[in-house]
C-alpha cells in the first residue's frame, strides 16, 4: 500500500490509465479503523483478495473492470459488506462505516 495522504492515498506512482483501484479507508464513527481486515470478492463471492487497513484505515485493491464486493471484518464490528464498481482508468473510492 502507498503512504496515506491528507483526504486519502496517494496515486504518485500508479498508472491509473491502465489500472481498475478500488480504495477507501474504515472507519468507526469519525475515527480510522487501524487493522481491520478488508476483503475482496467477486460477483460469484469467491474470495479473490484480502489486505489489512493500514495506521489511517486506508486499503487499496488492483481488481479486474466489473462488480465486487468489499467484506470488512473489524474488531468488535459485524462484517460489513459493500458493493463497488472497479472500471480502468478510474479510481472507486470507497468508506466503510463499521458499528461503534
Amino acid at each position: 500500500m502507498c503512504g496515506a495522504t491528507e483526504g486519502g492515498l496517494s496515486l504518485d506512482g500508479v498508472n491509473v490509465a491502465k489500472e481498475a483501484v478500488i480504495q477507501g479507508q474504515v472507519l468507526r464513527g469519525e475515527e480510522p479503523v487501524a487493522g481491520a481486515y478488508v476483503r475482496l470478492l467477486d460477483r460469484s463471492g469467491e474470495f479473490t483478495a484480502e489486505v489489512p487497513t493500514s495506521a489511517t484505515g486506508h486499503f487499496r485493491f488492483f481488481a479486474g473492470d466489473g462488480e465486487w464486493t468489499l467484506r470488512t471484518l473489524a474488531p468488535k464490528a459485524q462484517p460489513v459488506d459493500t458493493r463497488v464498481v472497479a472500471a480502468t482508468g478510474s479510481v472507486a473510492e470507497v468508506q466503510v462505516l463499521v458499528s461503534a
